[in-house]
């Protein structure tokens, strides 16, 4: 009984486990784990300039990696013409200098609004993201990025699948950088955002009333520090705290159960044994090397052949 308990804790407990992992996460640990993961995609020696398309776990399904490993140089005088929905102009740096990066691409597909709320506004297009590493080690794992900025020319970002805008409202970019902050810009062409540096980005409109006025970012943008940190915490404690009361509360049923089993084998044990003592106890005799039950007096008394001769 015990085993079939801890089977359907099992079941109950590992799909539980496994959502509440991929929601846990915060957006800088989930870049690290992308990164991992678009590292993977390429092959022992990767050819420089192709796309390799990554693949994420069970858990993160929908959310889309590629890598793109290039020369510094090359960066620097030609750019990127198309790497997925990222135009890349000449003249873009890294800082600190490394001879060969590596280009991660994100598409959070519908994670985005999970990994970086932004309350009061919808978002119109899924988010995606540019980040740079260097590309030394391509087996190396929680790689700190590289910061690279264009010096002439922006980053141009066409944004995939862009929502229609409700009537009224006005669309706006928002482009998150990896220190938490955000700015927003002005559309262009309807779906294209542009950006002097690497970052998370997307297209939202503004749905509620407007929020209190936020501290100006450097840049002339609006920032604001990724919130919602503790709430999320909230929720997991929630659900941990649920899932480990239902398991105790399942080993105490356990547990009850095996002892009223118990109790009722020495009850039947106790009863047999009352059974037994309420009997008539006959007179025990040693018959040779053992005892046997004897009876007192016989009931009829056998005639001798004597008492009738005359």
């Amino acid at each position: 009984m015990l085993l079939v308990a801890y089977f359907y804790i099992i079941l109950w407990i590992v799909p539980v486990l496994r959502a509440q992992s991929a929601a846990e996460l915060s957006a800088r640990s989930l870049d690290s784990l992308l990164q991992d993961y678009a590292f993977r995609a390429l092959v022992v020696r990767p050819r420089t300039g192709i796309v390799y398309d990554g693949n994420v776990p069970s858990n993160l399904t929908g959310i889309k990696v590629a890598a793109l490993r290039l020369r510094s140089g090359s960066l620097r005088r030609r750019g990127v013409n198309s790497y997925k929905e990222f135009h890349i102009p000449i003249g873009v740096l890294e800082q600190p200098y490394v001879e060969r990066l590596v280009l991660v691409y994100h598409n959070l597909a519908n994670w985005s609004s999970l990994y970086y709320p932004l309350p009061g506004y919808t978002y119109l297009a899924p988010i995606v993201g540019l980040l740079a590493y260097d590309a030394v080690n391509l087996s190396a794992t929680n790689l700190q990025e590289l910061d690279i900025r264009a010096s002439k020319d922006p980053i141009t970002i066409h944004l995939p699948n862009v929502q229609l805008v409700p009537k009224g409202l006005s669309p706006k970019c928002i482009s998150f950088g990896l220190d938490g902050s955000f700015q927003f810009d002005n559309v262009i062409n309807r779906s294209a955002c542009s950006a002097a540096k690497q970052g998370h980005f997307s297209i939202v409109v503004e749905f509620t009333a407007p929020a209190p006025a936020l501290a100006p970012a450097p840049g002339g943008g609006t920032s604001r520090q990724g919130g919602g940190g503790e709430k999320n915490n909230h929720k997991v404690w929630i659900i941990v705290g649920s899932v480990v009361g239902g398991v105790l509360l399942l080993l105490l049923l356990c547990i009850l159960l095996a002892c009223l089993r118990k109790y009722r084998r020495r009850r039947n044990i106790q009863r047999m044994e009352e059974a037994a003592e309420r009997g008539e106890p006959l007179l025990m005799a040693n018959v040779g090397f053992t005892k046997a039950p004897v009876a007192l007096e016989t009931r009829t008394r056998p005639s001798l052949e004597d008492d009738y001769v005359p």
